[in-house]
């Protein structure tokens, strides 16, 4: 039992299945839409079919039991794996230079026997000399009038299939311990408010800081028409009442503090900033306002009334907008946006006001309103990340590159130099053994280069 078991676990077609099922979890979370995203597409389907994909976790693939069951099972099959196959590679290397193996000098190519008028005894210390100087530590035997030396190069790239399985070792580690121990939540912080309060992205909980957050400055630059160009907003962090690091959050800018991670994720109008309003039949003088949110006044021609229910500075990247209630004396309501740049905006999509009659500022007749400015006091929006699994994959990560660059790199090879005579000359042959044979022949080559270039053939 114990034997199918090893067997089950260390075998490929296992890692392929794990593969192949992981793949599928990555197209889930690509096409079907995850966390906040789902909840309305979730609506769209059957009671049925919602609850299976929530008990499945296909909402969330990426914290879902059934993923990180996934990832277990890759990490047991890879640590099994390696155990399999780590007492061959020990056994190669502490394989001992000498015997040579047998065959190994039979049938060399050319230019893997070198002639030399030298004796042998001159050509031997010339060569043992040259070898210590290029290779360090070299074995030497004799055996049947013949002299051999072995020399072992990059011995450790035996393991480096090892370091890569104990990489992704690493990054699954890493990937579990973000997902179950991590912290990802948002934050709106008002210009010149301090907070020390995160709200979960899942919306369950509040996460409390142990220091805290202040937004000394919100900057927004928008091009003429009034959208978004760049938005930045200038932070102190505090603790103990003292500040500890001050800096500017912009997007893709984050900010590292104890730990955490701070993102620009979005802005928008605080509570309580004011609208200057213009309207007019086109018959007359234009009129001006000032409003607030739940202000009320009068319309000269007709008798409506007209009320302010929001002020936003930046509504849906349209830039400031204001939301009109006009009442009719009638008892007919209406209501619709006022954007102060409008006509730019029209132009740039010119079905807008056609599709969307919201968003057209003479849907109350006679009247076209206008929108002066907005004296508008914004909120900074903060994405606020812990991920204590992050060292872990970047040791990972690293440990990845450098097995398999030690891998396919720097190869292991083993060489033998054999010496004998032959009649009257003295013949040094090359030989070697390495799973990576062109880089064996490219070592063989400049060893026999370096031979002849010293003069000792």
């Amino acid at each position: 039992m114990k034997k199918a078991l090893r067997s089950f676990f260390s075998s490929i077609k296992l890692t392929v299945v794990l593969l192949i099922a992981m793949a599928l979890f990555f197209m889930v979370g690509t096409f079907l839409p995850q966390r906040e995203g789902a909840m309305e597409f979730a609506q769209k389907l059957s009671p049925g079919i919602s609850g299976l994909f929530h008990a499945l976790g296909l909402f969330d693939v990426y914290h879902s039991p059934l993923y990180h069951g996934l990832l277990g099972l890759l990490a047991l099959n890879l640590t099994v794996c390696s155990l399999n196959r780590l007492p061959g590679s020990w056994k190669l290397y502490r394989t001992p230079h000498f015997p040579v193996p047998e065959g190994l000098f039979s049938k060399l190519p050319p230019n893997r026997v070198l002639l030399t008028e030298q004796n042998r005894e001159g050509c031997l210390s010339s060569l043992e000399n040259l070898l210590k100087e290029n290779y360090g530590a070299i074995e030497k035997d004799v055996k049947g009038g013949h002299v051999f030396f072995s020399i072992r190069k990059a011995g450790l790239s035996l393991f480096s299939v090892y370091g890569v399985h104990l990489s992704i070792l690493f990054m699954i580690a890493g990937s579990v311990i973000g997902s179950v121990l991590g912290f990802e939540g948002y934050v709106n912080i008002s210009e010149g408010e301090t907070t020390n309060l995160v709200a979960s992205r899942n919306g369950g909980d509040i996460h409390r800081l142990d220091f805290s957050v202040r937004c000394d400055k919100f900057t927004l630059e928008t091009y003429a028409n009034g959208m978004p160009k760049t938005y930045r907003s200038d932070l102190t962090f505090l603790k103990g009442g003292q500040p500890v690091r001050q800096g500017a959050l912009m997007v893709n800018h984050p900010i590292h503090v104890n730990g955490y991670r701070f993102y620009q994720s979005s802005f928008g109008s605080a509570p309580g900033g004011r609208a200057v309003l213009g309207y007019s039949t086109g018959k007359g003088q234009e009129e001006k306002v000032a409003v607030s949110v739940g202000d009320r006044f009068d319309l000269k021609e007709g008798g409506a009334h007209v009320e302010i229910l929001r002020i936003e500075g930046n509504l849906m990247k349209f830039g400031p907008g204001v939301k009109l209630d006009i009442a009719s004396p009638q008892g007919r309501h209406i209501q619709f946006w006022v954007l102060q740049h409008i006509d730019e905006i029209a132009e740039m999509y010119p079905e807008l006001l056609t599709q969307f009659p919201l968003f057209d500022p003479a849907l109350f007749k006679p009247y076209r309103f206008y929108l002066k400015e907005i004296e508008q006091q914004y909120y900074t929006g903060l994405q606020v990340v812990r991920d204590p699994g992050v060292p872990l994959v970047a040791l990972g990560a690293f440990l990845m590159v450098a097995g398999l660059i030690l891998r396919h790199f720097m190869p292991h090879r083993h060489i033998w130099v054999r010496v004998d005579e032959a009649g009257r000359q003295t013949r040094i042959s090359l030989a070697g053994r390495s799973r990576h044979m062109a880089a064996l022949d490219r070592e063989l080559d400049l060893l026999g280069r370096r031979i002849q270039e010293k003069g000792i053939v």
